[in-house]
């Protein structure tokens, strides 16, 4: 399958909470959901964790929201104006301390 954003091939998973999620076709040591295909053809994926890491039939891969350059120039966008009375409270919230 391709991604409707931006065309790349893309393998669609289900992941553990039943949700769907695109992941690149190929394979990433870099990636960071383990995915596999089960008996019925369904591709399945997950987070590793310490407890429970990458089994040896999963492979890890890129989620595609990372690298996809439509969700890129999206992210990019100017933020929205805010309407007429609307106060901006980004400047009143507390900022991490270093």
């Amino acid at each position: 399958m391709r991604c409707p954003q931006c065309g790349e091939p893309v393998v669609w998973t289900v992941t553990d909470a039943g949700r769907r999620l695109a992941v690149n076709k190929e394979p990433d040591d870099d990636g960071n959901t383990a995915a596999y295909r089960d008996g019925t053809g369904t591709w399945r994926s997950r987070r590793p964790t310490d407890e429970l890491p990458v089994a040896r039939w999963e492979k890890l891969y890129m989620p595609h929201v990372a690298t996809c350059e439509a969700q890129v120039q999206r992210r990019q966008r100017r933020p929205a104006v805010l309407p007429p009375g609307v106060a901006d409270m980004s400047a009143y919230r507390r900022r991490a301390r270093p």
